[in-house]
């Protein structure tokens, strides 16, 4: 028998096995640790770790702190599903033979290739990017995959968090695409009735031939943006374990590990959204014979991708609700019972909604953000497409090609660029040599740093490739500084909200200081960080569009008039700018669930401290780089929308045949769609957070009825039901996300198409356009400070504890501790469910205000 020894207060002793039990008994003296000897568990999973502030014997056979013995040990964990799932489309494809795939794979890239060679040479270069950026993620795969998975114990751990996600999304996205093919017959019935602008009536467009193309694009949209999200989970439920596995061997090759997880769920994220963008562009170039006599115009067609974005926004904001509401239900439930009512710590095996809550990290920081992602670039490379085709029409350009496709090539050299950021993360050449820990946010900061500097160098390139024209030789050098703005404004917005959401800076120090005097000046104290953390990122938001707008109006590009037209494609420059390393800031947020994951998996299955130290500094790094990552992402939803509302704009002239360029708030109408706008971001929060608050308290009710129900829990004499936790939070989170997802669909169309009628009966035939437009506007403007305070205030709480919990103000179990949980537990719905879900919910307002324009009209 191998033995465990402490001081007095007790030992822990690993008894002979039976079929996976082992036997603990408490030490006749107090304490918190456990002695074997009667008490059969039968396969309750795990014991409890050993105080690691006692001295600690261990035998030779438990080197580096490794428990030999109770790593070898057996351990049951619940499965979440009774057989192996694997989706339709795999297995449609595994049972074709291998010959005949590799040539209908040939097939296809040759009819791709086809196409693009068809449409521009520019389309050529991008599908070629795009598909080497694929085989590179497919080289990170094959790399993460082959590292060890640990012991048993993690092995059958990660596999419950496994099926258990996959579960959930595959129910999740069941239920979005039977709401999406719901959508796509009402937007072909109401294409079908709309009016048509003068360019579709000259180059043959009917109504039938723009329905089609419109749904085609939506569904299109809508399933690419369901793959990028079941591509995040499926690698961040793989890599979990790794992670933790390679905790035990050296932090820099658990960073390593987690770094290129994430960097191939962003690689295939940000490559799909950019060739699924320039395959309908070459599709619908060659189908519909744009360019030829009598035709559509190249500068028209990007206006027939605008179902594309929609799609993609719809899809992304379930999947944000529904993650989000499934994520931090379980992580209030699990935390309010476990760490506040019984005292336990995080992720410990007794807590019936650990699991639950592990699953939540996958399905909603890992799947729901990749599709939140792929929804941002593909909004943003839309909305800068119709501008740019919008500017060369009015200028006169030859070949307007380069400003239209100049969106596509940015993001190509983005994949570039963050590839090489994260083979700059790079484990210690010698695992066995034990060197002090470095700061992760420091080395992913180098990788970001590097990033930058490339994205600047390749967009330069780009602008000089593709901008320059004869009209005006200098104008590609100002939309190159617009580049640069808006690189500046990505680098300035992760710094302010690493500022204010580190534990390393004052803001989050001061928010844990005033956790020492108890639950309610903690609670103030983050309201009030949230509240001020919106100062600075409106500032520079402010100064980048400004600034971006002028270096536009200035660069030569004038119409027929002589008037300067480059202003708008300027900001839409500074917004591909701010994008151009989307890869790499999306790479440091998958890092953080898959990194949180880690830790849960080494915390159940009893790993020694200092493994759990090291996930610890990981996790907490991971809420930064997730809060981060929301920063910069509602920073490019600020410019994407202010394009997309540029956009909207431009279609409503051209349906109405009048010019439509100002919005006047002071007609009573337009001000109140001004008024809704706002009071739809704040209604569509409010039942967001309560969403999560209902479904936690049906969880907190479960937990708690398993510990009266079942006592021997606290003791390891009976094991939690998982299970049932887990089915409550997903029959749950599916259910209440239709609500506030409703909301949003359907504000807009109804809010429009009443005012509409309203402007027939008192003769004034654009009221209904221009109350959506005045809708839009303040819904972004509240929208943008909205999320700016709920990522930050949640984000800020959550690393107030994480600070606490590294021995600062009392430590662990503290007064300060438990108020610590009560404000992390009121971010957790702020950062993770209405905050993320507002990004989705301003740039699918812009989008379903392009696709239904006609309805207002």
């Amino acid at each position: 028998m191998r033995t465990l020894v402490s001081d007095a207060r007790g030992a822990v002793s690993l008894a002979s096995e039976r079929e996976g039990a082992f036997k603990i008994q408490r030490p006749s003296s107090g304490g918190d640790l456990l002695q074997g000897s009667s008490g059969d568990y039968g396969s309750f999973p795990v014991a409890r770790r050993v105080n690691s502030s006692h001295a600690v014997m261990m035998d030779d056979s438990m080197e580096e702190g490794n428990l030999a013995a109770y790593q070898d040990r057996p351990r049951t964990f619940p499965t979440m599903r009774s057989k192996t799932y694997t989706p339709l489309i795999f297995r449609i494809f595994m049972g074709i033979n291998v010959r005949v795939l590799f040539v209908l794979l040939l097939f296809c890239f040759g009819a791709v290739f086809y196409v693009g060679a068809s449409t521009s040479p520019i389309i050529l270069f991008v599908f070629a990017i795009c598909i080497i950026s694929f085989l590179f993620s497919i080289y990170l795969a094959k790399w993460v995959l082959m590292k060890d998975e640990g012991p048993p114990e993690m092995v059958q751990i990660s596999d419950a968090i496994r099926d258990g996600a996959e579960g959930f999304l595959r129910t999740q996205y069941g239920t979005i695409s039977k709401m999406a093919c719901i959508l796509a017959v009402a937007i072909l019935c109401i294409y079908f009735f709309r009016s048509t602008t003068p360019q579709q009536e000259t180059s043959g467009l009917g109504r039938s031939t723009s329905a089609y193309v419109t749904v085609a694009a939506f569904l299109l949209g809508a399933l690419c943006s369901g793959v990028a999200g079941y591509v995040g989970m499926w690698v961040s439920v793989r890599a979990n374990v790794r992670v933790s596995s390679a905790a035990r061997r050296s932090a820099r090759e658990a960073l390593q590990i987690a770094v290129r997880a994430g960097g191939l769920s962003s690689i295939v994220v940000v490559g799909m959204a950019v060739i699924g963008v320039a395959i309908l562009y070459a599709t619908f170039y060659v189908c519909l014979g744009v360019d030829s006599p009598g035709s559509m115009k190249v500068t028209e067609l990007p206006l027939l991708l605008v179902g594309y974005g929609f799609g993609a926004s719809f899809v992304a904001l379930f999947a944000q609700l529904g993650g989000g509401i499934y994520t931090k239900a379980a992580d209030v439930g699990a935390d309010l019972v476990g760490k506040v009512e019984q005292g336990i710590p995080e992720d410990d095996p007794r807590n019936p909604a650990v699991i639950a809550d592990l699953v939540g990290d996958n399905v909603g920081d890992c799947a729901a953000r990749g599709a939140d992602l792929f929804e941002s670039i593909a909004a943003e490379v839309i909305s800068a497409m119709i501008l740019g085709g919008t500017m060369a029409k009015r200028c006169k350009i030859e070949d307007p090609s380069g400003f239209i496709l100049f969106p596509l090539v940015v993001h190509s050299f983005d994949l570039v660029v963050s590839s090489v950021g994260i083979l700059s993360i790079r484990s210690t050449r010698d695992a066995s040599v034990k060197t002090p820990m470095e700061d992760p946010m420091a080395i992913l900061q180098k990788g970001y740093s590097l990033t930058i500097v490339l994205a600047v160098i390749t967009f330069a390139a780009s602008t000089r490739w593709l901008l320059y024209t004869e009209q005006a030789p200098s104008a590609w050098l100002n939309f190159a500084l617009c580049g640069l703005v808006g690189i500046i404004t990505a680098y300035v917005f992760v710094w302010i909200t690493k500022y204010y959401t580190d534990y390393k800076h004052e803001p989050v120090r001061m928010l844990a200081l005033s956790s020492s005097t108890g639950h309610g000046t903690n609670i103030i104290a983050g309201v009030s960080l949230g509240l001020e953390s919106t100062a600075l990122p409106v500032l520079v938001i402010s100064v980048s569009i400004i600034s971006a707008f002028w270096l536009g109006h200035t660069s030569g590009l004038v119409d027929e008039s002589g008037a300067p037209t480059g202003g708008l494609f300027g900001t839409a420059v500074a917004t591909m700018g701010m994008l151009s390393t989307a890869a790499y800031v999306l790479t440091m947020d998958m890092f953080g669930p898959i990194a949180d994951n880690a830790g849960g998996i080494v915390e159940m299955s009893q790993q020694p401290e200092s493994v759990r130290e090291i996930t610890d500094v990981l996790d907490a790094v991971g809420n930064t780089t997730k809060a981060t990552t929301k920063g910069f992402a509602i920073g490019s939803a600020a410019l994407a929308s202010f394009l997309l509302f540029s956009a909207y704009m431009d279609e409503v002239a051209s349906f109405a045949h009048t010019p439509f360029k100002q919005v006047d708030i002071a007609i009573p109408e337009v001000f109140v769609g001004g008024l809704l706008g706002s009071m739809l971001i704040f209604l569509f929060s409010a039942w967001a957070c309560s969403a999560v608050g209902r479904t936690a308290q049906e969880v907190v009710n479960e937990v708690r009825r398993q510990f009266i129900e079942r006592p021997g829990i606290m003791d390891y004499q009976e094991k939690p039901d998982y299970a049932r936790c887990v089915a409550i939070v997903a029959s749950a989170s599916l259910r209440e996300m239709i609500k506030p997802g409703a909301l949003a669909i359907i504000s807009p169309i109804v809010v429009g198409f009443l005012f509409r009628l309203l402007g027939q009966y008192t003769g004034h035939p654009l009221l209904g356009a221009k109350v959506v437009a005045a809708m839009l506007m303040f819904a972004t403007v509240s929208g943008i400070l909205m999320a700016l305070f709920l990522n930050t205030a949640g984000g800020a709480w959550d690393n107030a504890k994480k600070f606490i919990e590294t021995g600062a103000l009392g430590g662990k179990g503290s007064d300060a501790h438990k108020a610590a949980i009560t404000g992390d537990t009121v971010g957790d719905p702020f950062k993770d469910t209405a905050g993320p879900s507002i990004h989705v919910l301003i740039k699918m307002l812009a989008t379903i205000t392009l696709v239904m324009a006609p309805v207002f009209l």
